[in-house]
């Protein structure tokens, strides 16, 4: 009796050591996970990783309910794999395979690098598994053995090469699978994923699919996500997509789509996001008009046609809109927006025409109002002067008329407003004065009237001002004096009379003064000559009188225009390149068209002395004192800093935003003389060969003391001297040029950074720059037109992308042939943002400071010259000036052009003196002469691009559109035929 009793006990004991022997196993497998991780920012986290604890009490590990690990979750918790000498390991997948009850392993957004190894096949119990947004490198093993697998998240990993498509047919279970933003080969659309009938979510954007979409996709009939963004697909979107009725999300943007949406779409009544923007798609939006559960819908930058559905004027849950640039037609619905929390529509640049529906901010929540350059009709709805969530609301180049409600001009949180080139009528009100939030008022080419109103200085966040050709009368405020952030102020060719304030002297920030074509008197203030930043002046067809004022000769004007006045006086030498015709009291021995002076003391110079030798000995040995007292510091602080370079070790961050099959010491290692490849103001660039064989570009930034020559190591070669203030500002703009996802923008991968040096890490870009294949490669295979002009539109929508595609616009602020490199496949790619700044989105300013003159000679906007405040319009000048490049083969900077003259001059020069047919000697003699009239046409958007006044310039969308439409189609025959109506939109320059 007691020997039985004694072997059931011993048989009940059996398992219970072994579930303590496993126990402990597991234990002692996760510790050594733990030391896989080095020392962590998240230490935190392994606090209570002793072998005080069991497993279960370990944070971010689950047991069942038999104390067997079944989960380990260590997400976004900062860490990196590396043993205690800081060096980079593999991630033992075999002591976490080795937990024989794992069924969730979540190690996602970390820093984790290295390979993924095969060992991970032996984690058969998976059913979730999640790697994402990490440092991996190397390909991704087969899977195939994981067959319980349900959701596999493996997106911005930084895994490469050819991915495991073919393992992915065992997995029957998988319903969630994110793989998109990794540096795959260019591969089609895997036809596994098709037999995948479990799917809900696939991510696959930016993953290198080319070809079509396959028909198959309908198969995955319980798929509710499918995005295929950032790609090479091409072709139709299939029909089979109809039949995935569960749909809600389908993102298919930047990619090259063509044809209509497939009859049936209107069964997607799930749908609730629809983005398929830039592309190139046709037909109508018919059948989009039964969707009534959308909620974004996004086709922007298309070809579309017809009318918008007056069924979307119904959808509930509309919420943001954007069709801009198509060739839409007909009428808003009049109830769009007026049934949820309506937040943004883009219509601009279509057909569109009747009136703006009244009620798109009824439930008070709309930003974005933008409707410009359509055909809309009749008055501003009064219902938005209730709209203060207002931040742009631009209607301008439109037929709208009447009286604008007063309550629009005080909106608190208006940043633009636009309603130039319009029939609108009425006067300002006193509203204007609680626009504080108000940047950019443009009221220009319209019929407004009565007097500029002195609460106007209430809007004190005003950068640009733009009332001209209006019918606005009485004085000019003093109270403008009071706008400090005023950088453009255009009021010409209005009513205006009385005398110019002298209060605008005050306006510090003033870069564009225009008051011409006015009925002022009296003289100009002195006041003017003190502001030092102005760059063009026009005063001409008005009623001055008096003497120019002295002040005037120390400003650096790239326009001076005082005609049709009555001035008196002599014409100060400095100011003489001015426009001072119609002025019969002016006096020049210098200018033709005004008599001389008489002989005799000039007047404009009447107190100016010489300073004596003795004060000018004085000032040359204070200065020389404190060069040598400056040299000396100098001197010291580098001495000091080199000392410390030694000490400086493994201390690097990455961050990185997309793919990473790399570690940075495999970047640092190769930053050395022999792959210099480039040399900038901002840095040096290296060409980097991964041991993957993979090439990137890495641009080295400098800080204030980087330009050694002799180096004795790589990482002494990356020590450079640096602000630390600066680091957090250069993380933000670097993490936001990381989020620019478009075909014609170069990609950044990442940025490498220690406490004083700054990595930034690039596609490669195989072919080259535009600058090399136009003047270092002449005589070798010539560019022809029609690259030229691909090139042209490419480089064009890269740009236009970074100022009005992105949330916060980027200027490049260094555009040029060398910055717009060439991919593989000859696709212009805009590159180097080492100049680049990003302007904050809660600004009222479309302009930045820039403390120094920065950009390349040849490039450089008038403005840059004399003015810390920029805005795009310097890029679009930059970007004229590669036009000009393009159409003619020439350097920007050329002897033949003349001493202290360029491209620019040199062509608008020549503009004034020729005829058209004269004009097309101008053209690149190696352009084919039956493309010479097309060459002609982008030269004339290049002077419109380089016009002197920034405010003349046009945006980077309106050359797009114009480039767009000289663009060839072409017909069944072979012939090239163009659309007629571009000599329409192309203003006539020449």
């Amino acid at each position: 009796m007691f020997r039985r009793l004694f072997i059931v006990r011993l048989l009940f004991l059996i398992p219970l050591a072994s579930s303590r022997s496993n126990h402990s196993q597991e234990v002692d497998n996760l510790l050594k996970l733990k030391s896989a991780f080095g020392e962590t920012e998240s230490d935190d986290v392994f606090a209570t990783w002793t072998h005080r604890n069991s497993a279960c009490e370990f944070a971010g590990i689950v047991c069942n309910s038999d104390g067997n690990v079944i989960e380990i979750n260590l997400g976004s918790q900062s860490l990196i794999n590396c043993d205690g000498g800081g060096r980079i390991t593999d991630l033992p997948f075999d002591l976490i395979c080795d937990l024989k009850f794992l069924e969730k392993l979540v190690l996602g957004n970390n820093s984790l690098r290295g390979c993924i190894r095969e060992n991970l096949r032996k984690c058969n119990r998976l059913r979730y598994l999640d790697l994402g947004i990490n440092n991996f490198s190397g390909e991704f093993p087969a899977i195939d053995s994981l067959q319980l697998l349900e959701f596999l998240s493996l997106n911005a990993s930084g895994i490469s090469g050819l991915f495991p498509w073919s393992s992915l047919k065992h997995l029957k279970r998988l319903s969630f699978l994110s793989v998109g933003d990794n540096g795959f080969d260019p591969n089609p659309f895997a036809r596994e994923i098709l037999n995948l009938t479990a799917l809900k979510w696939v991510y696959l954007s930016n993953s290198s699919i080319t070809g079509k979409i396959p028909e198959g996709i309908k198969n995955l009939v319980h798929l509710r996500n499918l995005e295929l963004s950032d790609n090479h697909i091409s072709g139709e979107i299939p029909k089979g997509i109809v039949q995935l009725r569960n749909l809600r999300q389908l993102e298919i943007y930047n990619n090259y789509l063509t044809g209509k949406l497939p009859f049936g779409f209107r069964n997607l009544t799930n749908l609730w996001n629809f983005d398929a923007s830039n592309n190139s798609l046709e037909g109508d939006l018919s059948e989009l008009r039964f969707l009534k559960n959308l909620v974004s819908l996004g086709l922007f930058d298309n070809r579309l046609t017809g009318e918008i559905p007056k069924e979307f004027g119904d959808f509930k849950s509309l919420a943001a809109l954007s069709l801009y640039r198509n060739q839409l037609t007909g009428k808003l619905p009049k109830r769009l927006g007026s049934w949820t929390g309506f937040r943004y529509i883009d219509v601009s640049e279509n057909y569109l025409e009747g009136q703006i529906p009244p009620d798109m901010c009824k439930k008070g929540a709309m930003t974005h109002l933008l409707m410009l350059q359509n055909r809309f009709i009749g008055q501003f709805p009064e219902s938005y002067a209730k709209c203060k969530t207002l931040i742009r609301l631009l209607v301008s180049n439109n037929f709208l008329s009447g009286v604008i409600p007063s309550g629009i001009w005080g909106l608190p949180n208006l940043q633009f407003l636009d309603l130039a080139s319009n029939c609108f009528e009425g006067n300002l009100t006193d509203d204007i004065g609680n626009a504080k939030s108000l940047g950019s008022l443009d009221l220009s080419n319209n019929r407004f009237s009565g007097s500029l109103l002195f609460q106007i200085s209430g809007a004190y966040s005003l950068v640009s001002v733009n009332l001209r050709m209006n019918k606005f009368s009485g004085v000019v405020p003093d109270s403008l004096g009071k706008l400090k952030e005023l950088s453009s102020l255009y009021l010409d060719q209005n009513n205006l009379s009385g005398a110019i304030p002298k209060s605008l002297g005050l306006c510090t920030s003033l870069v564009d003064l225009n008051l011409a074509g006015n009925s002022l008197s009296e003289e100009i203030p002195e006041s003017l000559g003190s502001l030092q930043l102005l760059n063009s002046l026009n005063l001409s067809g008005n009623k001055l009188s008096g003497m120019i004022p002295v002040g005037l000769s120390a400003l650096k004007l790239s326009l001076l225009d005082l005609s049709n006045n009555q001035l008196t006086g002599s014409v100060p030498e400095s100011l003489e390149s001015g426009n001072f015709e119609g002025n019969s009291g002016l006096c020049s021995s210098k200018i033709a068209y005004l008599h001389p002076c008489p002989r005799g003391k000039p007047q404009s110079q009447g107190k100016r002395k010489h300073l004596s030798k003795l004060n000018i000995c004085f000032i040359v040995a204070a200065v020389l004192a404190l060069f040598l007292l400056f040299s000396y510091v100098i001197f010291k602080i580098r001495r000091d800093r080199s000392n410390q370079t030694a000490q400086k070790k493994n201390n690097w961050q990455v961050s990185s935003f997309r793919l990473l099959n790399f570690n940075e010491m495999e970047i640092i290692d190769e930053i050395k003389s022999e792959n210099l490849i480039g040399r900038g103001g901002q840095g040096n660039v290296y060409k980097v060969t991964l041991r993957s064989g993979e090439t990137l570009a890495v641009k080295h930034i400098w800080c204030q003391d980087s330009s050694r020559e002799s180096f004795r190591s790589s990482t002494a070669m990356l020590s450079d001297s640096n602000n630390k203030n600066n680091n957090r500002e250069f993380e933000a703009e670097v993490a936001t040029l990381s989020n620019i996802k478009h075909i014609n923008v170069v990609k950044l991968f990442c940025s490498i950074t220690c406490e004083d040096s700054k990595l930034l890490v690039y596609e490669y870009m195989p072919n080259g720059s535009l600058w090399e294949q136009l003047h270092e490669r002449r005589g070798e295979q010539e560019i022809g037109w029609r690259v030229r002009q691909a090139l042209a539109l490419g480089a064009a929508k890269g740009l236009e992308y970074l100022h009005h595609g992105l949330d916060r616009p980027v200027i490049h602020r260094d555009v040029k042939s060398s910055n717009i490199l060439l991919d593989e496949e000859w696709r212009p790619r805009i590159a180097d943002f080492g100049l680049a700044k990003i302007i904050q989105p809660d600004s009222a300013q479309r302009e930045l400071s820039a403390p120094l003159v920065e950009g390349t000679l040849g490039y450089i906007a008038p403005e840059y010259a004399y003015t810390t405040k920029v805005n795009e319009k310097s890029d679009v000048y930059s970007f004229g000036v590669v036009l000009m490049e393009l159409v003619t083969g020439k350097k920007p900077v050329e002897t033949e052009f003349g001493e202290n003259s360029d491209i620019v001059m040199w062509i608008w020069s020549m503009s004034k003196e020729m005829n058209r047919e004269m004009m097309m000697e101008l053209v690149d003699p190696s352009i084919e002469d039956e493309y010479k009239e097309d060459a002609l046409k982008v030269l004339t958007i290049a002077l419109l691009c380089t016009d002197k006044s920034p405010q003349a310039r046009p945006f980077m969308k309106s050359v797009v559109s114009m480039l767009e439409k000289i663009e060839p189609s072409y017909k069944n025959n072979g012939e090239a035929s163009y659309d007629e109506s571009a000599n329409d939109e192309i203003t006539e320059v020449v």
